[in-house]
C-alpha cells in the first residue's frame, strides 16, 4: 500500500488548522481526505465511510478526541481504525489514556512533515500483513503471553503481532493472571505493559526470571513512562527490550526479530 492509496477522515475544529493539516497530506501524496468539525459529525462519517486513518484534534465543542476514539471502538464494523491525536497537549497525564487506548501516533501541534511521514508509515505498517521470517522458528507456532490492563491497547498490539505471523497469542489482563498462566503454560515470548495494578510489569518480570520454570523467556516491556529512573529500574530486573507507547509495527518488527533469534 501506498500514501496515496490511503483514505483519511480529518477532525479538527479550526478551518485553518483543518487546511493546514490537508495540506500536509497532499503533499505526502494523500488526496482522499474527508473533513469533520466535531465528534457528531466525525462518527456519522467515520460510520458511514470507514477509513484508513481517522486524524484528530482534541478538544471540541460537543467532547474530547477521547469520547470519539471510544465511540469508534465500541463500534464493531470500525474499531481497529487506526488513530492519530494532533495536539498541542504535552501533559503526560492528559495524553496517558490515549497511548493506553492504542494510537498509532500522539502527533504536536504544530508538527513537522517527518513527524506526519512517519504517522502515515506506521499507519501503513499497522494494515498491510508483514511477516517475520525466523530461521529458529516457525513464526507461526510462536506462543506470545500478551499482558496490559487495556482492552483496546491489548487489541492494538495483538493486531500487529499477528500481521506479523504471531497468531498464537494468549491474553493476560495483568501481572497477578500472567503468572497463573505462566505456571500452567509454555511461552516463547512475553510482550507485557510496565503500568498495570498489583501486580505490574517490572514485578512480573521479577517473578519470571526469579521465580518461574520459565526464566529464560525474552521479555520485551511496553511502556508509555518517561521517567528515567523507572526505566533503569525495569532494565535491572531483566526485561530483553523495550519499546514504547504508541507501539510502531516497524520498530516491533526489528527488535522481535532480534529477540527470537538471538
Amino acid at each position: 500500500m501506498k500514501p496515496n492509496e490511503l483514505s483519511l477522515l480529518v477532525v479538527e475544529p479550526s478551518d485553518t488548522q483543518r487546511k493546514i493539516i490537508i495540506k500536509e497530506l497532499t503533499q505526502q501524496g494523500i488526496t482522499q481526505v474527508a473533513q469533520a468539525k466535531n465528534i457528531a459529525d466525525a462518527y456519522q462519517s467515520a460510520s458511514k465511510h470507514p477509513r484508513d486513518l481517522i486524524t484528530s484534534a482534541m478538544h471540541f465543542s460537543d467532547g474530547s478526541a477521547l469520547d470519539l476514539l471510544q465511540k469508534i471502538r465500541n463500534n464493531p464494523a470500525i474499531a481497529d481504525t487506526p488513530f492519530m491525536l494532533v495536539s498541542s497537549e504535552h501533559r503526560r497525564e492528559h495524553l496517558e489514556a490515549f497511548k493506553q487506548s492504542g494510537v498509532i501516533a500522539l502527533l504536536p501541534k504544530p508538527f513537522t512533515s517527518a513527524h506526519l511521514a512517519t504517522a502515515i508509515r506506521t499507519t501503513i505498517d499497522l494494515l498491510a500483513t508483514d511477516e517475520l521470517a525466523l530461521d529458529y522458528f516457525d513464526v507461526h507456532q510462536v506462543r506470545v503471553l500478551l499482558v496490559d490492563d487495556s482492552r483496546l491497547a491489548r487489541n492494538h498490539i495483538k493486531r500487529v503481532l499477528n500481521n506479523l505471523g504471531l497468531i498464537k497469542i494468549t491474553e493476560a489482563v495483568d501481572g497477578s493472571e500472567a503468572i497463573t498462566l505462566l505456571k500452567a503454560n509454555m511461552f516463547d515470548l512475553v510482550v507485557t505493559d510496565y503500568n498495570m495494578p498489583e501486580v505490574n510489569g517490572k514485578a512480573l518480570t521479577h517473578y519470571i526470571r526469579n521465580q518461574s520454570t520459565q526464566s529464560h523467556l525474552p521479555i520485551l516491556m511496553v511502556t508509555s513512562e518517561s521517567n528515567d529512573t523507572h526505566l533503569a529500574n525495569i532494565l535491572t530486573e531483566g526485561v530483553t527490550a523495550m519499546c514504547d507507547k504508541p507501539f510502531e509495527p516497524a520498530h516491533v518488527k526489528q527488535i522481535l526479530y532480534r529477540l527470537l533469534e538471538d
